[in-house]
């Protein structure tokens, strides 16, 4: 990739006909400043002729030709003012200095030259003064007219016509009167006048050349510096806004995670002993905001909210940005009466009329950390610290905050162990499974088995299965514990088909997360892992919860393929979450299981036993086999019967234990 500046046009590429135009206006102010230069001289000059003709018994005549000449001088100063004013004030207000278009220049200059002119007629009737440079004074009165030619010429260089107009008729006028004087003195005078008029009108033209070179050149040079200033400009303004969207999100406006991030740094450099609180927001119901109205209308809610957002932030002096999907960040120095609490509190009432104009009412929900710029960690960590805060204020009910403690920290700490020590425990095989049976309710058999993990930390005892999970993910390695439990149960398979099992046989089945399932090629793995082991597919059944099972095209995909090979796709925690009719009319589900929720106190809860019976008869409909979990009483079960639900799980059977235990809870079954 070329980084270089821009290319520029080559000064001889510029618009000749521009360039034409600024040198004619050159001309122009210079010949109009000449004037100015000029006229003072022009009139002492004429002052003393007139003197010298009063003196000379023309009294009359002198007075009359010293009246005229003042009038064309005065004439011409004033024009040749006003016109210089009038550059100098558009060039003032960054106006073209070219005053108007190239006619109008022109014309200016062609009125210059015809007041030349007019001068220069003026001046021929000094001849009348003198009887035609035959009267005493001739010496002098020539010497002032040939000195005027002269500083008419040296004085507008800028335009030959100008001064050509000026000395022709001057010295022509000279030059006739002396040919009529007649005399050898006189004639040969005539013919040095003529040379002299030859060698100041070539002057001029070389003077006039020259000066059209060097305008030329002046505005070459200067329009090449304003296109290198307009290319600066221009590649300074694109930096910025490179520079802009490199750190600030494209649809809200709000600073990106890395500007975000750049943003923090600046600010807690600048403010080293001040307090300061990091916010990390995320909406509650924005997934149904998608599913149900769209991403346009998703992105619409996104764009208000960072509106939303910078509106109640203005004048905290606050840093916001968009952390990613839903997420928003705050930094901010807490002051006067906006603490955090109060801050937060004031951000979850009023973002439901935010975001209303869509159809619903959007909550959010805050993790809330303060800490002091000096003590901080680095920002990674606390942005860990902070997100902890934010899942507990979820965890708790969402549309609430949740400020950063003693147990929030203890419980983050818990959580970097069990990262960094699952790794560990993978290889080492410490990380068990336990299986609790579901049994077929009419009979008492085994229909399958459920694989549980348990891992219990060698410093904080029992981890609860999805902390392990989450812990996978959060360190990248998920697919190893994917594969240790697949691996696992493979092994249990083994045990059960021995001799004289009572467990022969019995499917299996394992929890696959809603991440895996988007992120791994978990019909890959699976299928492979089968295949390699000889293990019959319909030996292995998938529980997944709904939330991803109809999500996108990936995950219809892998759970399609698994279903195509033989392995049986139940969908877990049915009717509760993100779960819908939708996921029953699917290919690849077999099995639903009902969540526990519905099943505790089914026998005192007259909906809860409508909800279970409709998803039953929903199943035996569709032929997809029902499983009630979470049974713990003898009434729970008798409900179950009474609404013909096939298959059940729960402690009143049995609990998840380790497969001996499980075989030989089996083997005491009565056949």
């Amino acid at each position: 990739m070329n980084h270089s500046a821009p290319s520029l046009p080559p000064i001889a590429s510029a618009d000749h006909l521009l360039l034409a135009r600024m040198v004619r206006v050159d001309q122009l102010v210079s010949v109009r400043r000449s004037v100015l230069a000029a006229m003072p001289i022009n009139i002492v000059l004429s002052c003393t002729a007139a003197l010298v003709a009063i003196k000379s018994g023309r009294p009359a005549m002198g007075l009359s030709w010293l009246m005229l000449t003042l009038t064309v001088s005065v004439v011409r100063i004033v024009t040749s003012r006003r016109l210089l004013e009038r550059s100098a004030a558009t060039a003032a207000q960054g106006g073209d200095t070219g005053l108007a278009n190239a006619h109008w220049v022109e014309w200016q200059l062609r009125l210059t030259a015809i007041a030349a002119g007019v001068s220069g007629c003026v001046w021929a009737l000094v001849s009348f003064l003198c009887d035609g440079y035959t009267s005493p004074q001739t010496v002098f009165y020539l010497t002032i007219v040939c000195g005027t030619c002269a500083g008419a010429v040296t004085y507008s260089s800028a335009y030959a016509l100008a001064p050509l107009s000026f000395i022709l008729p001057t010295l022509l006028s000279v030059m006739v009167s002396l040919v009529i004087a007649g005399g050898f003195e006189n004639v040969s005078l005539a013919a040095m006048v003529l040379l002299y008029f030859v060698g100041l009108t070539r002057g001029s033209l070389v003077s006039e050349k020259a000066f059209r070179a060097g305008s030329r050149l002046k505005n070459e040079a200067t329009e090449l510096a304003a296109r290198l200033h307009q290319a600066h400009q221009s590649l300074q303004a694109s930096t910025q806004a490179l520079a802009r969207r490199a750190s600030h999100d494209f649809l809200t406006g709000l600073l990106n995670r890395e500007g975000f991030t750049q943003a923090v740094a600046a600010h807690l450099a600048e403010h080293p002993q001040q307090s300061h609180c990091l916010m990390l927001l995320d909406l509650d119901g924005f997934k149904t905001v998608n599913d149900v109205f769209g991403h346009k209308v998703g992105d619409r809610v996104l764009e208000d909210v960072a509106r939303w957002l910078t509106n109640e932030l203005d004048g905290l002096q606050a840093v916001a940005g968009r952390w990613g999907g839903d997420e928003f960040a705050i930094l901010y120095s807490p002051g006067g009466l906006t603490t955090p609490e109060k801050l937060a509190e004031a951000l979850i009432r009023s973002i439901p009329f935010a975001t209303s104009h869509y159809g619903g009412h959007l909550g959010v929900s805050i993790g809330v950390l303060k800490f002091q710029a000096a003590d901080a960690l680095a920002f990674t960590d606390l942005i860990s610290v902070v997100d902890e805060a934010l899942y507990e204020a979820k965890r708790a009910g969402r549309n609430r905050y949740q400020v950063v403690d003693e147990a929030l920290n203890l419980q983050l700490a818990t959580r970097r162990e069990v990262e960094r020590d699952l790794l560990g425990a993978i290889q080492s095989r410490s990380i068990e499974l336990w299986y609790q049976p579901i049994l077929e309710r009419q009979n008492g058999r085994v229909h399958s088995l459920e694989a549980l993990i348990r891992w219990t930390h060698p410093r904080h005892g029992r981890i609860s299965p999805e902390h392990v999970v989450f812990a996978a993910a959060s360190t990248g390695i998920a697919e190893n514990l994917l594969r240790y439990i697949l691996d696992e149960i493979c092994r249990a398979m083994a045990q059960l088909d021995a001799p004289g099992s009572p467990l022969a046989g019995v499917p299996v089945a394992m929890n696959v997360s809603p991440r895996e399932m988007a992120q791994l090629a978990v019909d890959e793995i699976v299928l492979g892992t089968l295949a390699a082991r000889g293990i019959a597919t319909c030996r292995l059944q998938i529980e997944i919860t709904e939330e991803v099972a109809l999500d996108t095209q990936a995950t219809r995909g892998r759970l399609s393929a698994l279903s195509a090979a033989g392995v049986a796709i139940a969908v877990d925690d049915f009717g509760v979450g993100y779960s819908s009719l939708a996921s029953l009319r699917s290919d690849y589900v077999r099995q639903v299981k009902i969540d526990r929720s519905f099943i505790d106190g089914l026998e005192t809860s007259p909906g809860n036993a409508v909800l279970v019976n409709s998803i039953v008869q929903l199943g035996n409909s569709l032929d997809i086999l029902v499983v009630a979990e979470g049974v713990e009483t003898r009434a729970e079960l008798e409900v179950l019967t009474l609404l013909d639900c096939r298959l059940v799980q729960g402690y009143l059977f049995a609990r998840p234990a380790p497969l001996p235990e499980v075989m030989a809870w089996a083997a005491a079954l009565p056949n």
